[in-house]
């Protein structure tokens, strides 16, 4: 850094001269190195990595696959004309009788039928949309809150880390499953209706990683001579932190983000096969696995019930994963050898 020390040097002479402290900080910006941030233009270099690895290319067309069918949703399963359920929501799953036998596969109804008579096709091309709706969603917000909370930390230190760093470490006392149960339990209690309480409930302990994981590369990245001298010309910490901490340490947040949201539709879909994601009838795939509970003596009769919701379940993590990995790889300079992105 001998040869941007000197330039900062340089740029600070000319500016007592001229009077243009204003540029100061232009220089300090043009600092910050490449090989710690995305620069304009890198979205190619991002689109072309994914393409030229075949697992980030699987995961691709497994995504967009999903996509397709999340937006193709009521072409590919419409709600019958004398429903009444889907006609008032397109994500009440239509019900075909109220047998507690479920139907085999057949050309009325393509994935079979529940022990509660829903149908499966249905509830697997609409429970698409609420898997897009829960795993964006969830991770956007709980990163919002934990690169917020994280960065506060690490840059300001003192008490301001010891508070925030405190109130972390509460959070992750408890049992992440297990607290989302708990929270997601007294949100239902509380009139909460559909997909609400078991977001809440995974945003409230699931921002703590983000949080720990910005805070620690925060706290390195705050050191280097860059963001010292932007700091000596009269930078702002808004400015700081914007425009060189967070750009030089939010990649492996941003990879781990990734990777989390196929995670967080695992864990959903956990939470409604124990009755606490999404009300019954609702289109969602682990919803959908709880009405086998009662047929686990039979299952290998009524697979059906299992295996089509569980495979969505698992390409859709799957998809997400694959694409992680490879974001990881492109992104994270400790990961690509420290070229730039």
């Amino acid at each position: 850094m001998t040869d941007e020390i000197r330039a900062v040097d340089a740029a600070a002479i000319a500016a007592e001269r001229t009077g243009a402290e204003v540029h100061l900080l232009e220089v300090a910006d043009a600092l910050v190195p490449a090989s710690g941030r995305i620069e304009r233009g890198s979205l190619k270099y991002l689109v072309r990595g994914l393409l030229n690895n075949t697992s980030s290319v699987i995961g691709t067309f497994l995504l967009i696959g999903f996509a397709i069918v999340a937006l193709a949703a009521p072409i590919i399963a419409p709600c019958p004309e004398e429903e009444r359920r889907c006609q008032a929501s397109p994500y009440q799953v239509p019900r075909d009788g109220y047998s507690s036998n479920p139907q085999p596969p057949s050309a009325e109804h393509p994935f079979g039928t529940t022990t509660q008579q829903y149908d499966i096709f249905y509830g697997v091309v609409w429970g698409t949309r609420t898997a897009f709706l829960v795993g964006i969603i969830i991770v956007a917000v709980a990163l919002l809150i934990g690169l917020t909370i994280g960065s506060t930390a690490a840059y300001f230190g003192g008490w301001v880390d010891e508070i925030l760093m405190r109130v972390v470490e509460i959070f992750q006392a408890f049992p992440f499953l297990l607290a989302a149960i708990t929270l997601a339990t007294i949100l239902r209690s509380a009139a909460f209706q559909g997909v609400v309480p078991a977001m809440i409930a995974l945003i409230v302990f699931g921002w703590t990683g983000y949080a720990r994981l910005i805070r620690a590369d925060i706290l390195t990245v705050k050191q280097r001579e860059f963001v010292w001298a932007s700091r000596s010309l009269g930078a702002s910490d808004w400015r700081i932190i914007t425009r060189h901490v967070l750009p030089n340490s939010i990649f492996p947040v941003l990879v781990v983000a990734s990777l989390d949201i196929g995670s967080i539709v695992l864990t959903f879909a956990a939470l409604s096969f124990f009755g606490l994601g999404v009300p019954d009838g609702y289109a969602d795939w682990g919803q959908m696995i709880s009405s086998a509970r009662n047929r686990i003596p039979s299952i290998t009769k009524d697979w059906y019930i299992v295996v089509y919701p569980g495979m969505a379940i698992v390409l859709f993590s799957l998809a997400w994963n694959l694409i992680g990995d490879t974001v990881r790889d492109l992104l994270d300079p400790r990961m690509s050898g420290g070229k730039a992105v």
